[in-house]
């Protein structure tokens, strides 16, 4: 049985918002390769919904996925390049705020 695997190219999330993003607005995609992108995923969507204990719980278990490997080192360029891009997102919505206020 093949099942469709929602949020790809081919059959893109209902809430897909790539056609939305405005052209200066900073963006970062996890991929299925990445071996942390289901737990993150999951975390990132028991936090929104407020879910305190599930959001601990699978923060406890990527912490512990992430002691089976080597970490990535703090000069690689990919992990200087994750916190460029997550400051740029919060100066984004900064400004964004400034022009609204």
């Amino acid at each position: 049985m093949s099942i469709a695997l929602v949020g790809s190219k081919a059959h893109p999330s209902k809430f897909d918002c790539y056609d939305d993003l405005a052209t200066d607005e900073p963006y970062f995609v996890i991929r299925a390769d990445d071996p942390l992108s289901d737990s993150l995923i999951e975390l990132h969507a028991y936090i929104g919904a407020g879910q305190a204990g599930a959001a601990h719980n699978k923060l406890a278990e990527i912490m512990a996925l992430t002691t089976q490997r080597p970490p990535r080192p703090s000069d690689s360029p990919k992990y200087r390049e994750t916190f460029a891009i997550s400051q740029a997102m919060e100066a984004w919505r900064s400004a964004k705020v400034r022009k609204a206020g």
